[in-house]
Formats: structure tokens, sequence, C-alpha cells
């Protein structure tokens, strides 16, 4: 009869033990749903875009969407104008550096051109001040949240890939992150730019950013450093190896993860980052 007692305490511990094991489960999967569910709600802004036909194309098919007099077609981030700081300065468009970083007061913020495109090649040519910090998004949405009845707007690169611009020698961005991967011409925080051919501080480089149906290049001064593949289980965990996590942060993490939204396209825009940086040459070509 002993044996019999023990045989049966055990199965009633193993029991309890299995349902302890159930519930923490069942915790840890609510725990998952609750994380996955904390994204804010947030929308898009719906604003008029330029009529690409009103741009001249090059010899090579490239809409030439900066001039180099005005400011035609770009208007500030979230904005219905150009914000101050951003000028034209000798056949470029140049951001006026506050020399103290993102957010700084006065009349700043990231500049877009007022255009969604898909599939795409941009090329562009970029310079920065001594310890310049910038930065070409992509694939940009514009959107708002609320916030105790209050209207938000999130920054540019919650919802954008980033081509970084960056003073390499300079800015101690270029130190950390991992292997590289905040130096100039890398995805952000994500993948270096390889090899890494980034011309001083004050001098002109080259950039190219191509996307077509999924697959992303960034080149610098003539060499593609970069390439990654979005809506795929590889653009996903480079998301969740980053600072736009899900964890960290989720509502980056739903809007990049399904980058240019429902029709995969976005606005380009260069970053106020506080900093003196200057963009010329500026061209796209549509891809079919």
């Amino acid at each position: 009869m002993k044996r019999v007692f023990l045989f049966a305490a055990s199965l009633a511990l193993i029991a309890s033990m299995a349902s302890c094991g159930n519930q923490n489960n069942k915790k840890a999967a609510k725990d998952a749903a609750e994380t996955k569910a904390a994204a804010p709600e947030y929308k898009l802004m719906d604003k008029p875009q330029v009529d690409l036909s009103e741009f001249p194309q090059d010899k090579d098919g490239y809409y030439v969407i900066f001039d180099g007099k005005t400011m035609k077609g770009w208007r500030g981030y979230g904005k219905d104008n150009v914000p101050s700081r951003w000028v034209v300065d000798d056949g470029a468009i140049k951001f006026n550096g506050s020399g103290g970083g993102e957010a700084q007061a006065g009349d700043g913020g990231d500049l877009i051109f007022a255009h969604k495109f898909k599939n795409f090649e941009l090329e562009f040519e970029w310079k920065v001040s001594k310890g310049g910090n910038s930065g070409v998004l992509y694939l940009a949405q514009e959107v708002t949240t609320e916030k105790d009845g209050q209207t938000i707007v999130e920054p540019i690169y919650i919802s954008s890939p980033e081509y970084q611009v960056l003073d390499n020698a300079n800015h101690p961005d270029a130190k950390l992150g991992v292997d590289g991967n905040r130096q100039s011409a890398s995805l952000y925080d994500m993948i270096p730019a390889k090899p890494q051919n980034q011309k001083p501080y004050g001098e002109w480089n080259k950039g190219k950013i191509m996307v077509y149906k999924g697959t992303v290049v960034h080149g610098q001064n003539d060499v593609n450093v970069v390439e990654y593949h979005l809506w795929t289980q590889q653009w996903t965990d480079m998301l969740q190896a980053s600072k736009f996590s899900q964890e960290k942060w989720p509502l980056a993490f739903e809007l990049l993860n399904n980058c240019g939204g429902e029709n995969h396209e976005g606005y380009i825009g260069f970053q106020d980052h506080g900093d003196d940086v200057w963009f010329r040459n500026i061209r796209v070509k549509v891809l079919d």
C-alpha cells in the first residue's frame, strides 16, 4: 500500500508540475502577445504629391529633382513648407546646422521630395562638415500618433531605412554599432558598408540607392557597398537585432517590417541631425 501511495503522489506531483508549466507557457504567450500589441495606433498623412512630369529628364532617363537653384518639389517632413534651415547654397541643398545635434531649436526638421517612389535608382552627391552626421531616408511614410489628446508627428526614420551620411573620422557614431554599421553608406545600425571608401569631410562623395522589388543596394563612390532584401525573414531578423526591434521600439518595428506600406512605396528624404550637410546632383530613375 505504501508503494501505491508513493506512486499516486508522484503522479499528482507530475500533473501539478505540468499544470504549472502550461500556465507559465500561457503566461509567456500572453506576455509576447501583449508585447506585440504594444505598438501605439498610428495614422499616415495624406499630402498632395508633385507630378514627376514637371521635372526634366536627363540623357540617361533620370528625373532631375533638384535644379541647383530652387527647392521646387521639396518640403519639410510632416510640413507644407521648406524649413528655413534648408537652403540652396552654391548649387547644392544645404542644411545649416545648429551644432547641437538632433531636434534643436529653430526652423529645422527633415526634408523630403514630395513624391512617393516604389522601384527606383537614386543618385546624389553629399559632403559634411567636420564631425557631421546626416542620412538619406527612403520608402518613408509620414506617421502620426496621438498622446494625451495631442497629435505627434513621429520621426522619419521610424518608417524608413537609412543610408548613413557621416564623417567617419570625427563623429563618435562611427565607432558605435556593430562592425562599422553606423559609418557612411551603411544601412544604419544593421549592415556595414564594405569596402568603406568614404572621402574625408569637406569633400564630395557619390551616393546611390537602388530599390527594386525588395532588393536594395547602397553605392558609395562608384562601388556597391551594401545589399539586402526587404520583406524577407532576413529583414525581420536584422530589425530584431537592431535598435528598431519589436521589444525596444514596437512601432518602428511594425512600420519598418512592412517598409513602404501596402504599396511598398514612399518618400526620399534628407535628415536634419543638427550638423552642416550638403546634397547636389540629385536624380532619380523610375524602374519598371
